[in-house]
């Protein structure tokens, strides 16, 4: 077997763990194909040549999967491959100054059991356990928590 062949087939073996490591979490087809390539290309190094050039291909395929994976941690290609965006959603949050236990507002949505509901002019969320509640409905704040109010249908 050609010396090429093996360096190729060690090559082919330490590309497919760098995928396994970078890419494909958990252990995957490529990271079992890059264990079968390297330690094939290694025996085949150590059949096809002797005891000296398989340790001298073993030693090596070692120091480049270390330079191959330092390397990869030190290169700026990682951060192409990397999701920058921001997240610019907001939680809305009900303000204390303006809505007590004890208010009225009007269901905007059907509370099944949440949903919209506008007390004092602010649209908020509102939960409603036990019942449901329609929409258009008159309600009454029984809680006030910072994201959401508890209420239950006015009777």
């Amino acid at each position: 077997m050609s010396a090429l062949v093996i360096v190729l087939i060690i090559l082919l073996g330490l590309f497919l763990f760098i995928l396994e490591f970078f890419v494909f979490p958990g252990v995957t087809v490529a990271g079992i194909g890059g264990f079968i390539f390297t330690a094939g290309g290694v025996f085949l190094a150590y059949n096809a040549y002797g005891v000296t050039y398989g340790n001298i291909a073993l030693i090596s395929t070692v120091l480049a999967g270390l330079i191959m994976l330092v390397l990869s941690f030190r290169s700026k290609t990682w951060n192409r491959l990397m999701l920058h965006s921001q997240v610019d959603g907001k939680v809305e949050t009900v303000e204390e100054s303006s809505i007590h236990v004890g208010d009225e507002g009007v269901a905007l949505t059907r509370l099944n059991p949440i949903g919209k509901v506008m007390v004092n002019g602010q649209v908020i969320e509102g939960k409603c356990p036990g019942q449901f509640v329609d929409e258009n409905s008159e309600i009454i704040i029984k809680e006030v928590y910072k994201t959401y109010v508890i209420v239950k249908l006015k009777n």
